[in-house]
């Protein structure tokens, strides 16, 4: 730690704080920039790969068109209606007319180099040509038949012939025109895979270029592709715009023929899609090292320009421990900032001020030990005064004066809790002795106005411990006595209470009440200003003294008690003719507090 507080000097937290910002901000604006480039590049990949896959597939439905085009004049070939007419209304054909197709066949396929083969079933599966007995059924799938069946002579693209992998089948029914287009037997069309092949420049470079093809039937099985088997099952297997081709990513975008459902997928190596970020990357780092290099100096000169009058400032202010407050020279105005020089104005201002304080308290001390030499001088012994007191009540003793006696007692205990010992132990008291030295006075206010007079005090159980500042509740009892009792024609009384406080769970509420005249609300209100206003000293005779004083002892001695009142802690409840209460709370703290 005190190798670290050592260079933890304003200077290197304004070097190190200027250079970790700038690193950041060019690091982010490195990142930022590279990462738009990226991305504007693989967005402008993608736009490419997708403008070719929309030519791939527009030549893939020229393709499958020209297909179609070829089945359906097989099907609605005059010799083949004829002849599958004649079957459907129960007449085989012969052999002679099942050879006839195949001269008919080849003059079809003649016109296409993809057909591989054609063939010709009846309506109940049965195959006319190639002259053999295999049924449809065990050549093509139930579900692919009854696909034919439900499109009604348009063409059926069934995928990867299960027979002959090296083909592709498609299958259509034949409708007979002279019976209403009724189901009359199904073309199958065998088509070579290399008929589908699109991208022969892909072919013969694709992997230099990393620029790939691949086209998928409907049962995810490859017709086409650039790549090997395997890597294009996975291909097929992997979704989304990106795949994974052997650990090496690429750019993926797939296009869906709405004639065949077929998938074409075209790939691009994205290593090969931002082959320019690399100048880029090299040059966002070179930058950022020649940015963070410069910002470095500069923010070391400017700490140094920033510190270099503070270090003096702070030299001067230590010098000031052992040969008294100097003021500090004022720096240079073409070196120093603005806030420099006005924060060495204001310590020259400061030390200025400071030294003509010292100058009046050295005055003031010498004045103070002369008062409190004179007050020493004049301090009356409070044990002469016990004494008197003690002897005056012996004296009434021995001439049976027992009402004498005991106001005389009542004195003694008056002055000795009032002056009591000296030091900060005497200034808490607990309630239980507040309220003694309260009955004590209120014996002695009771021999005065005699019947006029009745008093009461009450403490809830459990609050006689409570601690309290003493002196805190007699003012408030001789005020309602003065002001209450005694401006009041007949008698009068003066309660006395002590109770938990029901809003502030932990505090207690002491309260003073009399039934004087009382007060309206604007007295009250005049009388709480006085009090707020009244200096601390202040020695004049009013109704506002023991509430300025009780007031201000309330918010040296609790200043985390709720306030009760807008004016301190005193809360003042009043109604003309009825009389004046006066209550303030006090917390209670718990045992371990109250102990200490």
């Amino acid at each position: 730690m005190s190798k670290w507080s050592g260079i933890n000097t304003l200077r290197n937290q304004i070097f190190a704080g200027f250079t970790v910002t700038m690193i950041a901000v060019l690091v982010f604006a490195g990142v930022y920039i590279y990462g738009q480039v990226s991305d504007l590049l693989k967005s402008s990949a993608v736009k490419h790969i997708q403008q070719t896959a929309v030519q791939m597939n527009g030549r893939l439905d020229a393709l499958l068109e020209q297909i179609d085009s070829l089945s359906t004049q097989v099907a609605t070939s005059s010799y083949v209606q004829k002849l599958l007419l004649s079957e459907a209304n129960g007449v085989p054909a012969n052999f002679n007319e099942r050879q006839s197709l195949l001269q008919i066949a080849n003059g079809y396929m003649a016109y296409s180099s993809g057909i591989q083969s054609l063939e010709l079933y009846t309506r109940d599966y049965r195959r006319l040509f190639p002259l053999d007995d295999i049924g449809l059924p065990s050549r093509v799938a139930k579900e692919w038949i009854d696909e034919a069946d439900r499109k009604k002579g348009r063409l059926v693209w069934v995928g990867i012939d299960p027979r002959q992998p090296d083909t592709v089948l498609a299958l259509r029914r034949v409708s007979l025109i002279d019976q209403g287009y009724s189901a009359g037997g199904y073309v199958a069309v065998h088509i070579h895979r290399a008929y589908f092949e699109m991208n022969e420049a892909a072919e013969e470079d694709g992997s230099a270029n990393g620029e790939f093809m691949l086209l998928a039937d409907s049962n995810g099985q490859t017709i086409m592709s650039d790549l090997p088997i395997e890597d294009a099952g996975a291909v097929l297997r992997q979704s989304g715009g990106t795949v994974t081709i052997v650990g090496d990513p690429y750019l993926a975008v797939r296009q869906s023929s709405a004639t065949t459902g077929w998938t074409l997928v075209l790939l691009t190596r994205i290593q090969a899609t931002t082959e320019g970020i690399s100048v880029l990357r090299t040059a966002i780092l070179v930058s950022i090292g020649i940015g963070a290099v410069a910002f470095l100096v500069l923010s070391l000169f400017l700490s140094t320009v920033v510190t270099r009058p503070i270090l003096k400032l702070m030299r001067t202010m230590r010098g000031a421990r052992l040969g008294g407050l100097k003021p500090n020279p004022s720096p240079s105005p073409q070196i120093a900032s603005l806030e420099i020089r006005e924060l060495n104005n204001t310590y020259n201002q400061m030390v200025t001020h400071m030294n003509e304080l010292i100058q009046v308290v050295y005055e003031k001390e010498i004045t103070q030990s002369r008062t409190e030499l004179k007050a020493l001088q004049a301090q009356i012994n409070p044990h002469f005064l016990f004494n008197t007191l003690e002897a005056i009540y012996w004296s009434l003793e021995d001439k049976e004066e027992e009402e004498l006696a005991s106001i005389v007692v009542a004195m003694s205990g008056l002055f000795r809790y009032v002056i009591g010992r000296s030091g900060n132990d005497d200034e808490w008291v607990t309630v239980k002795d507040e309220l003694e030295h309260v009955e004590r006075y209120l014996q002695i206010m009771t021999m005065r106005l005699g019947d006029r007079l009745s008093w009461r005090i009450e403490a809830q159980p459990g609050l006689e411990h409570a601690p309290i500042p003493k002196l805190l509740i007699q003012p408030l009892v001789e005020n309602a006595i003065l002001h209450g009792v005694e401006s009041k024609l007949g008698p009068g009384s003066v309660v006395v209470e002590v109770f938990a406080s029901a809003a502030h769970p932990g505090c207690a509420v002491v309260k003073v009440t009399d039934d004087g005249p009382g007060m309206d609300e604007e007295t009250v209100a005049k009388l709480m200003r006085s009090a707020e206003n009244r200096a601390p000293d202040s020695g004049s005779r009013g109704t506002g003294v023991a509430i300025a004083n009780v007031q201000r002892r309330l918010k040296l001695y609790f200043p985390e008690a709720p306030e009760a009142a807008s004016a301190g802690s005193l809360k003042i409840d009043s109604v003309p003719g009825e009389g004046t209460s006066v209550s303030f709370e006090i917390s209670i703290p718990r045992g371990e507090e109250r102990t200490r």
